[in-house]
């Protein structure tokens, strides 16, 4: 998103013809403009043509010398990429590299889990925190909502790490919990960030803010980032058809504020002028690895103790709980006339009357005999 997206292209058999001139595969250009190898294989048959900063990428990667391409793409560090290393510290070697058919036969040069995901992060984190804070509007939500996704990655590396689009994996998770409604109960949240100096600038990210925010991502994954419609639908988890007609209102919505912005390119232009003059700067990889290692520490421990938890629970209960059936006492019932025992309990004024008139007779009266032995 810092790029316009007037560039020329020429068409798919000039696309696949400059590929070949500089050596290099459908997966190197595929790796190096951060998409999949099926989406440069569409563009060199004409079927779908690259957009916004993709085309730039894509266009900038072709035309350019070897020892300028990969700086520009991958960035000012010249970070590099999973899938070939050695390509960002000597972009001689690309000339170097064998044609289509014989990359199979070739060993692939493999890196360290922690490796990789530093490559992954600085490819994909600065743009990142700049795309979610045109979806949210908060700074610190934009970087929270970033680490946490990149987090989640690092705990689920080995399902990531073999995704086919691990870019468009992290953003979707760092849209997704940037998005997430939960944010209304935090106390830091309910009160509004400053907002951009510029007044053009505020009126945008105004405009941005008031749309839903099914409407205001499936706007900005395809005019901001420069996805095609299927892919924006796929990410929106929506048809092709409903992806187009929320892009439609979205972008009726912000020409009835900003009538300036009714053109497509000048919107793609203008989100990413708002996106550019926010100094938003992503934590260092090794920074999210540690936050996330601890954290899955943190619920593991958790997990233990609430499990000895019931275990104690549950051997208390079996200890104190009756090992054998006990049958109630049957209520009593008249036989014969005979009135049923009472149970004991506490004696009645006659009962109390005659114990304490028994009790004061004397053995030797004439009223009682007793037994003598003889």
């Amino acid at each position: 998103m810092t790029r316009g997206p007037a560039t020329p292209m020429p068409g798919p058999h000039e696309l696949r013809r400059l590929r070949k001139a500089k050596s290099l595969t459908q997966a190197d250009v595929a790796a190096r403009v951060g998409v999949t190898r099926e989406t440069v294989r569409s563009w060199e048959t004409g079927r779908t043509t690259p957009r916004g900063s993709t085309r730039e990428a894509y266009a900038q990667l072709l035309t350019e010398p070897a020892q300028q391409a990969v700086p520009a793409l991958v960035g000012a560090d010249a970070t590099p990429h999973p899938d070939h290393p050695e390509r960002a510290d000597h972009p001689e070697r690309a000339a170097e590299q064998p044609p289509e058919g014989l990359e199979s036969a070739l060993p692939v040069p493999s890196l360290t889990p922690t490796q990789a995901f530093d490559a992954l992060y600085a490819f994909c984190a600065p743009a990142l925190v700049r795309q979610t804070y045109l979806l949210t509007g908060r700074r610190e939500l934009a970087r929270e909502s970033v680490e946490k996704a990149f987090q989640l990655a690092w705990h689920r590396w080995p399902e990531v790490a073999v995704d086919r689009d691990p870019a468009g994996w992290v953003r979707a998770t760092a849209y997704e919990y940037a998005l997430s409604p939960w944010h209304r109960m935090r106390l830091r949240h309910r009160h509004p960030e400053a907002p951009p100096a510029g007044a053009a600038d505020r009126a945008l990210l105004d405009v941005l803010l008031k749309l839903p925010p099914v409407y205001r991502r499936t706007l900005l994954l395809y005019d901001g980032v420069g996805l095609d419609l299927p892919e924006t639908a796929a990410e929106t988890e929506a048809s092709t058809p409903a992806a187009a007609g929320r892009l439609l209102h979205a972008r009726e919505a912000v020409a009835a504020r900003l009538p300036e912005l009714a053109v497509p390119q000048e919107l793609h232009r203008r989100l990413a002028e708002l996106a550019s003059i926010e100094r938003l700067r992503a934590a260092k990889p090794r920074t999210v690895r540690w936050g996330g290692e601890r954290r899955a520490r943190h619920w593991t421990r958790a997990a233990i103790a609430f499990t000895v938890l019931l275990i104690g629970a549950t051997t208390l209960t079996l200890r104190t709980a009756p090992d054998h059936y006990e049958a109630p006492l049957a209520p009593g019932e008249t036989v014969q006339g005979v009135p049923p025992r009472a149970a004991p309990g506490t004696l009645s004024q006659a009962e109390l009357k005659l114990h304490a008139k028994l009790k004061s007779e004397t053995v030797n009266g004439p009223e009682r005999l007793v037994p003598e032995i003889r």
